[in-house]
């Protein structure tokens, strides 16, 4: 689940919901095999879907930050585990059960978070929530690295995670390879790395369980 921040007071409503739209469209084509229910937005700003796994989750959870960051977009993220109860929809990400779906909108909904990136785990599968506790912290690491970046800093690091090479993004801006290591190592860029990887690595953990 998900939800953009400000755009109750967006300059431009129209753009705002062309590139949210576009984003979510280009989502759902990307990580297609993936979805049990595609991504779906349910409430103009919000949105919701149910995937296999939950590296898939993160990769598309990161995937939709950093794009729509780039477009000035801000927006948060719960990445939850569900226990089915009903088939997926594979039409949308509507009418299904699971106590997890309940615990994830709670934690959608607590607006005072310090981070952009939150957790739920589904209450049937773990009684413990210091899980939820420390993957928490660790979104709130990347949203604090985040919020502290250059505009050019957001792009190179964004290229770098795409696939691109220091060697390859400093060819493209016409600029020395040490210069592009300067841009990153300025927007901590391996301290943004380690902690997603702590996340990936807790997230292994989880499992899914299709009716």
């Amino acid at each position: 689940m998900g939800d953009l921040l400000g755009s109750e007071t967006a300059l431009s409503a129209a753009h705002l919901h062309a590139r949210f739209n576009a984003a979510i469209a280009d989502a759902n084509v990307r990580y297609g095999d993936e979805l049990l229910s595609p991504l779906t937005i349910t409430l103009g700003d919000e949105f919701q879907g149910v995937l296999r796994d939950a590296p898939a989750g993160l990769a598309i959870m990161r995937h939709l930050r950093l794009g729509l960051l780039a477009e000035g977009i801000d927006c948060r993220f719960v990445l939850g585990q569900v226990l089915l109860r009903t088939p997926p929809n594979p039409e949308r990400a509507w009418n299904m059960m699971g106590p997890g779906f309940g615990r994830a909108r709670d934690r959608l909904d607590e607006k005072k978070a310090v981070t952009l990136y939150r957790f739920s785990v589904d209450p049937e599968a773990a009684q413990d929530t210091v899980e939820e506790t420390v993957l928490d912290a660790l979104g709130a690491g990347l949203s604090a690295i985040e919020s502290g970046w250059t505009d050019r800093q957001r792009d190179d690091i964004t290229a770098q995670i795409g696939g691109m090479s220091a060697m390859q993004l400093a060819r493209q801006r016409g600029v020395s390879v040490h210069s592009i290591y300067k841009v990153r190592s300025a927007g901590h860029y391996e301290a943004y790395l380690a902690q997603w990887d702590a996340i990936a690595a807790a997230l292994q953990s989880w499992t899914g369980a299709v009716p």
